[in-house]
């Protein structure tokens, strides 16, 4: 393995006719598999390829993807999307991803949340050589967490299917699918559901719970979330069991952050 270390990468990458809505503007699902892509050419980069992993019985998990939208990004534009790791602890590693218009301006930051598993899918300690090849000391933080109270009365119902081009090579659904799966809920929730996800600046934060396998019967429920509980909407999706797989927040108004 090549001794080189890359603390952070970026890349250039344009916003797709497909990957937009019927407003032209760029999907969030989108802006997170450019996330998923970066991430994963970054550590390759450094030696840590897909075979790699695969040879150790070893694998990344996500547990908690936080993305914060500050501009409508319409159809062709092109952003420069850097990352890089900012954090380890024992079993986890959090990323930051950073997109950039041509002018400089900051269109999107996000965190992202990893595990480390094991071939049994279990958490496992990450690899000692981690932290100084991505030249990040090892360091403390809170892993991301969306808690939520049961659904109201009145939230709104959404069922679906998971669907085959869902999947990643994983066999589950992909992280980025899930902000699709949320923002469908929302547009059946009425005008007000409708309205915030196409809001900015706007804050979206999923924790994803259990993996949702191919043809899982999914039920979302979505429903608005006080002030004084930090505003915007609630969106848990659950499956026929009415186990939770994921629970996420989508907040207006959000301020733009400084790294």
């Amino acid at each position: 393995m090549s001794a080189e270390i890359v603390a952070e990468i970026t890349l250039p990458y344009r916003v797709r006719f497909d990957e937009c809505g019927p407003d032209g503007i760029v999907r969030t699902s989108a802006l997170l598999r450019y996330a998923q892509d970066v991430a994963w050419i970054h550590s390759e980069r450094l030696g840590f390829d897909r075979a790699w992993y695969r040879d150790r019985g070893l694998a990344w998990v996500v547990r908690c993807a936080e993305l914060a939208v500050l501009r409508p990004i319409p159809l062709g534009t092109v952003l420069n999307v850097r990352t890089r790791v900012i954090g380890f602890r024992r079993v986890w590693a959090r990323r930051r991803t950073e997109a950039q218009l041509a002018d400089g301006a900051l269109a999107m930051w996000g965190h992202t949340d990893w595990v480390m598993t094991d071939g049994r899918g279990l958490p496992t300690r990450v690899p000692a050589e981690f932290s100084s090849r991505f030249a990040v000391p090892p360091q403390s933080f809170e892993p991301a967490r969306v808690p939520l109270p049961p659904a109201p009365g009145g939230a709104r119902a959404h069922h679906g299917l998971v669907r085959p081009q869902d999947l990643d090579p994983m066999g589950h659904v992909n992280n980025a699918a899930y902000l699709d799966y949320l923002e469908e809920a929302l547009l059946q929730g009425g005008p007000a559901g409708a309205v915030i996800t196409g809001t900015v600046p706007r804050r979206i934060r999923v924790e994803y719970v259990a993996p949702a396998a191919p043809g899982t019967a999914l039920a979302g429920a979505t429903w608005p979330l006080a002030v004084g509980d930090g505003g915007g909407w609630a969106w848990r999706l659950t499956d026929a069991a009415s186990r939770d797989l994921a629970r996420g927040r989508i907040i207006p108004d959000h301020e733009e952050e400084v790294a």
